[in-house]
């Protein structure tokens, strides 16, 4: 098992930046895909970034592309977003997911309880 605690979300203006964090605990995350995932009220879940174990291989969903950054230190069993130029368009809250592939948030094994994230014009 593995549990994620998300941190670092909050409120921010438009253009303004926001690093979260996703610690893991319970096993490593050095052999997991990982990803970030969003969800605003009254919509789906949706794909925001992910990051191969194996490394080197990252993907962003096409409205963060350019943004926002996905990595991890795998000596502190942690991943970040980092965000920024953030837009109203980006509130939501954001979650970390573990031991998955892809865009498809159901093919993910481990989920944080996500943290808000809120960007006023």
């Amino acid at each position: 098992q593995v549990q994620l605690v998300e941190s670092g979300g909050g409120s921010v203006q438009a253009g303004g930046s926001l690093r979260l964090s996703c610690a893991a605990s319970g096993r490593t995350i050095s052999t997991y895909n990982m990803g970030w995932f969003r969800q605003a009220p009254g919509k789906e879940r949706e794909f925001v970034a992910s990051d191969s174990w194996s490394g080197g291989s990252t993907a962003y969903a096409e409205s963060v592309k350019g943004r926002f950054t996905i990595s991890r230190d795998n000596a502190k069993n942690t991943i970040y977003l980092q965000m920024n130029s953030l837009k109203p368009e980006d509130t939501a809250v954001y979650a970390c997911a573990a031991r998955g592939y892809g865009s498809n948030p159901n093919w993910y094994s481990y989920w944080g309880q996500g943290t808000q994230v809120t960007v006023s014009s």
